[in-house]
């Protein structure tokens, strides 16, 4: 498989819950490849570097494509397919401000 529509392997590799949620996500221009917005139907490829939202918080999650699939699979498989380049600093902050939108709630 040389590549795979955008919408697919980020649903495939669960970053979104729904192939439709990451349709949505390409087409508000919220992932983007190289700088620039992917489309749903994008061809992605191996090695690509992605930023992707969080779809529960804020700040962007940064990967490099190491496996392209088409079929949603277990994390531990899905894990597999990206290298997590993101900032500990950033989930730091998502971390935060969850905890913080939960004591808030309460």
């Amino acid at each position: 498989m040389d590549s795979e529509r955008a919408d697919k392997w980020l649903w495939a590799t669960r970053f979104f819950k729904t192939r439709s949620l990451a349709a949505k996500a390409c087409t508000a221009g919220k992932v983007e490849r190289a700088g620039l917005p992917v489309k749903a139907a994008t061809s992605l490829h191996e090695e690509d570097v992605l930023h992707i939202p969080f779809p529960e918080g804020p700040g962007t999650r940064v990967v490099r494509i190491k496996k392209l699939i088409s079929l949603r699979v277990g994390a531990p498989l899905a894990q597999a397919c990206y290298e997590d380049l993101t900032d500990p600093a950033v989930y730091e902050h998502l971390k935060q401000v969850l905890a913080e939108k939960r004591e808030a709630g309460t």
